[in-house]
């Protein structure tokens, strides 16, 4: 999984041309881009749209603290979505409780019990960032952990969230690096922030290539015409898969070794791991 598409919930225009996107998830979503009035409206939209999804669909429902989120389960789970996505999460036990709910709802529609994965928005709020080392505890519907910028940049009282030059400000880079450690530290995959300026796909590539460097294993998208940059730049090019080939030959061929010799430098077993991940990101 490399891009994740936002699709407000509430766009039948939007709705049906969101498969055509080339995203490898498509995310419905029920929360911020869908006004309360609307809400109603949407779920049935999403039900709908979800259910004749020909790909994989996710569904962000409102936030636990909204009292909104029973009654957004209620009209979607029929549609039986891979994903719930968990906006602003603070720690694992915020997802234990929504797999609680899950496990209830997939009951009444005839799911098996833990089908339905989850995607945690995990730095949303100013307490999100005391819970990110959390989510190991999260149980097994984890499945992924990503971060955002604009709801923490209002929590925390900040009017910018990028320097002159595009890149985040400190804050929200240390967000960053919390959430891709948290998740790699809970086993489930890290995924990128949304690059919100959508007509400047330049910068959107350097971000994701910069985020795929990083050890992210996605990014999530708001515009269609984000998905393919996004794509490009979490495929391995075939040289960097045919450089992580060589480096497995090379410790197969030497059993048991901790460190080869490879083109006239030393390679160890962290780089084995990273061309391991490499192959298995490439499906090589």
């Amino acid at each position: 999984m490399r891009s994740f598409l936002f699709v407000p919930g509430d766009s039948e225009k939007k709705l049906a041309k969101a498969y055509d996107s080339g995203a490898d998830v498509v995310i419905l979503d029920l929360e911020d881009s869908v006004s309360a009035d609307r809400k109603p409206a949407a779920r049935a939209l999403v039900r709908e749209a979800a259910a004749d999804a020909p790909g994989t669909v996710a569904i962000r429902v409102n936030a636990l603290d909204t009292g909104l989120v029973d009654d957004d389960l209620a009209a979607v789970m029929a549609a039986r979505p891979a994903m719930i996505v968990l906006p602003k999460s603070e720690t694992g036990a915020d997802v234990a409780h929504l797999s609680a709910r899950l496990s209830v709802h997939e009951a009444e529609q005839d799911v098996a019990d833990g089908a339905t994965r989850v995607l945690a928005i995990a730095t949303e709020t100013a307490r999100a960032m005391f819970g990110l080392g959390t989510y190991d505890a999260a149980g097994p519907r984890l499945a992924a952990m990503t971060w955002g910028l604009e709801d923490l940049s209002a929590a925390l009282g900040m009017s910018r969230t990028r320097d002159e030059n595009g890149r985040v400000t400190d804050p929200f880079a240390f967000a960053r690096t919390m959430c891709l450690a948290g998740a790699k530290a809970a086993g489930v995959l890290p995924i990128d922030a949304v690059y919100t300026d959508f007509r400047n796909s330049e910068g959107l590539a350097r971000e994701s290539r910069e985020a795929a460097a990083d050890g992210f294993l996605g990014k999530l998208a708001i515009h269609p015409a984000q998905v393919a940059v996004i794509n490009e730049a979490f495929t391995p090019s075939a040289e960097a898969v045919a450089a992580a080939r060589r480096i497995v030959a090379a410790f197969e061929e030497n059993p048991g070794a901790g460190v080869v010799s490879l083109d006239g430098r030393m390679v160890d077993r962290p780089h084995l791991i990273n061309a391991q991940q490499l192959l298995a990101r490439a499906g090589a």
